[in-house]
């Protein structure tokens, strides 16, 4: 289960915290780190200091100019926010994120994404939304800001403690109905605006935050690759209907 858990760091402005993440991912015993669009340098001084012997995991991370690249091959995103700022959103505590882990881990080709933002801005709307949830940490309301590697230690905590009480449990039979990765999803919103604009039912200059809506529906709804293929089917023939007319 913990090989198939991704932190994934979008903008990084500090080695050392990058450093601090590696150290507290690797005493949960995770070690896929991905960095989005970093603004600092990865391997120095301070973030090899920082990792206290996980530096290897320095070395590995993957590097994406997108968060999108980032999570591309991933079954579920769950961003780290402090609130939802424009739409709600899915929103879980770290407890109920880890009771989902297993389950969301069990097929051999799922992927999870754990998405922190900036040191000083967190993760902005837009990438916000192309989460499937939110997690939100409960910290004290009059001191609430933690420390990037903080955050992600709470987080890796949590997910070892769900890993390790399954350790004793019986094995689940795997299900062939495949959740659909990331890429795929972003490939069907692009597909859906399109159909919505030559179907004027979506106009792009006045959007009223339909496909946000749209996005947080289907992320919702977690669809199987046979459901992503019927649904780009009806969006294949809704665009033919329309040429036609």
């Amino acid at each position: 289960m913990l090989e198939r858990i991704r932190i994934v760091l979008i903008g990084t402005s500090h080695p050392g915290n990058i450093g601090g993440v590696a150290r507290a991912m690797h005493n949960m015993g995770l070690a896929d780190l991905a960095l989005v669009a970093p603004r600092c340098e990865i391997i120095t001084q301070d973030s090899i200091s920082r990792a206290s012997g996980a530096d290897h995991l320095l070395h590995q991370a993957s590097v994406h100019a997108t968060l999108e690249d980032a999570v591309a091959d991933c079954t579920l995103a769950v961003g780290a926010s402090a609130r939802s700022r424009t739409l709600p959103w899915p929103m879980l505590t770290p407890r109920e994120l880890a009771d989902r882990l297993p389950g969301e881990c069990q097929a051999s080709t799922s992927r999870v994404a754990l998405v922190f933002g900036r040191e000083d801005s967190g993760l902005t709307n837009a990438e916000l939304q192309r989460c499937h949830a939110h997690v939100h940490i409960p910290t004290n309301a009059d001191f609430s800001s933690l420390n990037l590697a903080a955050a992600v230690q709470v987080l890796a905590y949590e997910s070892r403690m769900a890993w390790l009480s399954q350790q004793d449990a019986a094995p689940t039979p795997d299900t062939d109905d495949e959740l659909v990765p990331h890429e795929e999803l972003e490939r069907y919103f692009e597909h859906l605006e399109r159909t919505l604009i030559t179907i004027e039912f979506h106009d792009p200059a006045q959007p009223r935050q339909l496909m946000a809506r749209l996005r947080r529906l289907y992320l919702r709804a977690r669809p199987e690759k046979m459901e992503m293929n019927i649904l780009r089917g009806i969006l294949t023939a809704t665009e033919k209907s329309a040429d036609k007319q």
